[in-house]
């Protein structure tokens, strides 16, 4: 069992994370020196796509409230395109294998309440098991409240038996890695809930080793958790950690404090950026780039919303819970005395399912537990519903209003079934699929989320750059000669206005591309500015000078048959673009995002298989984009 390290960083920590800040500014990968992927052309680097973040019936919730019975050798396997069975039946992936995957467990009790198909397994014989057994879904509010305050489980120890589970991930991990066509990370999920609150992170292992986890019950905190990273990186085992669900942290998960309350200081703004350059725009609940709420002029912000907790319906605060929002802090907290920014964060998009089946598209998706074969009939939402009934009373008394909240408001279980949307994905531009490369692009935050489509999409930033992805066909190796792809730093001192190189091609077996847009935060006075630009749009639509808007596309969605045309819209977009309203005073952030045209949801695409209307009250469509890692400025005196 690790250790609570609850007194603070120590000295040497800090020196170990000046290095690693000092390898990510620099646009190292942490590789080991001597011939390796990073040695390659950065020009030839080609997308991949995959998902970090996914369960199995190793995790307690899958288990316990999803009855998962796909276990992680299972889960790579579909990935990866084979056969599993599931709920008695042979599927496969609905759309191409995935280049890469982490199966995050959670680290709390891993591999445990699984155990229960075996009557005389220790939880088994435990009162709290026997609770389990009687009682199924409707003891799961009293599991969730043992991890959401950070108890083990009473009356029965488990630990050899987490410990044992955590060698079969490691394991399955490497049993499943093929170098050059699959990539496999050794992963697990940080459960952290205080009061309800998510600050979950899902830790990622760059090798083929990995010690026990740090888990929740360890501590509830996410600097103890960086802690320990810096300490088994000192040991040469090498890991990052990515949060997720911003959205249901009610405005902890991006505060301008940290654990203890204490204002972020520059220490704090070290050691997050060292073991966090990464965060989750997007996954099955819910979006994490912005709300209206945050981005009233942005007329796309309102997209796959879920605004409450996990396990309740207290709405989060949006203020400190989304990701645009913490990257316009981060400028503003990054003009303090040592110019570290806590929230420079690239991004990923994931699953979160928590049957073990990874797959993104929207007729695969079929609500709450996950993907399923798609030429199956979908389950009747009435099942999940009476399910999702148990836990809402398990859970009713669980999480308390916090400070500040306003009251819940009791929502129908069609809310907890509806809300929820397919499996998004991570894309990374990489010399070649292998652990080292993909782990290095994620290190360099050359990353992009996408809403589950295979979209692509680039984006480069220099001074007086002159890469034009629309008149020059080598212009990505002049952007990396004479620029910094998404995720890096504008470089040296303004020259003149910043100019942007960006391109978006859309995915094979998708939809047509609508637009692409940079989005603009600007810090000045101790706030942050918010601009959004249409940079390049389909059917040549002109884009007006004053608004940076160009006009909708008519939506070619035919609800009766959720079915759609790529009549309208561009096969591939892109632009060369300057900052108009650029100030070389002002801390600057740009990030693109690309939209595809409208397309049905997978609510529409599952009722019209059952031969029902449409549910009322939710989204009908959906326009899937993809969000590339940011690009930054910082002003040559800050």
């Amino acid at each position: 069992m690790t250790t609570n390290n609850t007194e603070g960083p120590t000295v040497l920590s800090r020196t170990v994370r000046a290095a690693v800040l000092a390898a990510i500014c620099a646009g190292g990968s942490l590789l080991a020196a001597g011939v390796s992927a990073a040695d390659k052309d950065a020009s030839e680097r080609q997308a991949y796509f995959g998902d970090l973040h996914l369960h199995t019936s190793y995790s307690f919730d899958a288990y316990v409230l999803m009855g998962a019975k796909v276990d992680p050798d299972q889960a790579y396997k579909f990935a990866r395109g084979e056969p599993v069975q599931y709920l008695g039946d042979t599927i496969r992936r609905s759309t191409p294998p995935l280049d890469f995957m982490a199966v995050t467990d959670h680290s709390e009790n891993i591999g445990v309440f699984n155990t229960l198909e075996d009557p005389s397994s220790p939880l088994s014989k435990s009162e709290l098991g026997q609770d389990v057994h009687q009682n199924g879904t409707k003891a799961f509010g009293r599991i969730v409240q043992l991890m959401t305050t950070g108890h083990p489980l009473p009356g029965v120890d488990v630990s050899g038996t987490a410990r044992s589970a955590w060698q079969r991930e490691i394991e399955f991990a490497n049993r499943n890695y093929q170098p050059g066509k699959f990539t496999t990370f050794i992963a697990y999920e940080w459960s952290s809930m205080p009061d309800g609150q998510n600050l979950h992170r899902n830790v990622i292992f760059r090798g083929n080793t990995a010690p026990n986890p740090f888990t929740s019950v360890d501590s509830n905190k996410p600097e103890d958790l960086w802690n320990w990273l810096d300490t088994i990186r000192r040991q040469g085992v090498e890991a990052l950690a990515i949060p997720h669900n911003g959205n249901a942290s009610n405005g902890l998960m991006y505060d301008w404090v940290d654990s203890h309350g204490k204002a972020i200081d520059q220490s704090y703004a070290e050691e997050r950026a060292a073991n966090e350059p990464l965060t989750e725009i997007s996954q099955n609940k819910g979006q994490s780039e912005t709300l209206p709420e945050l981005s009233p002029t942005d007329e796309f912000a309102n997209f796959e919303r879920y605004d409450h907790l996990l396990v309740s319906p207290i709405k989060s605060k949006p203020e400190g819970s989304y990701v645009r929002d913490a990257l316009g802090r981060g400028l503003i907290i990054a003009t303090k005395d040592g110019g570290v920014n806590p929230f420079k964060y690239g991004v990923v998009g994931a699953s979160d399912f928590h049957n073990g089946l990874s797959d993104s598209a929207e007729n695969a998706y079929v609500g709450s537990a996950g993907a399923a074969d798609p030429s199956k009939q979908p389950p009747d939402p009435q099942q999940t519903l009476a399910l999702l009934g148990d836990v809402r009373k398990a859970l009713s008394n669980l999480v308390k209003t916090p400070p500040g909240a306003p009251p819940p408001q009791e929502s129908s279980p069609l809310a907890a079934y509806y809300e929820t949307g397919s499996g998004n994905l991570t894309g990374v531009w990489a010399e070649e699929n292998t652990r080292e490369s993909i782990y290095g692009a994620l290190r360099r935050k050359e990353t992009f989320a996408t809403s589950g489509t295979r979209l692509k999409v680039r984006f480069f930033g220099g001074w007086g750059l002159k890469a034009d992805p629309a008149k020059d066909r080598d212009w990505v190796r002049t952007a990396y000669a004479q620029g910094v792809p998404q995720g890096g730093d504008l470089p040296g001192s303004a020259s003149g206005s910043p100019r942007f190189a960006l391109w978006a091609v859309k995915d094979p077996n998708g939809a047509n591309l609508d637009r692409i847009q940079i989005i603009k935060l600007a810090a000045k006075d101790g706030k942050y500015i918010e601009k959004i630009y249409d940079v390049a749009a389909s059917n040549h639509r002109k884009i007006d000078p004053t608004t940076h808007r160009a006009p909708p596309l008519t939506s070619t969605v035919d609800l009766a048959t959720a079915k759609y045309t790529n009549t309208v819209g561009a096969g591939e977009l892109g632009a060369s673009w300057h900052d108009p309203d650029f100030n070389a005073a002002l801390p600057a952030v740009y990030y693109v995002r690309v939209l595809e045209i409208s397309t049905p949801r997978w609510s529409t695409i599952a009722a019209v298989k059952r031969g029902v209307a449409p549910p009322e009250g939710y989204p009908k469509t959906i326009q899937e984009r993809g969000w590339t890692s940011p690009i930054w400025y910082t002003p040559k005196n800050k």
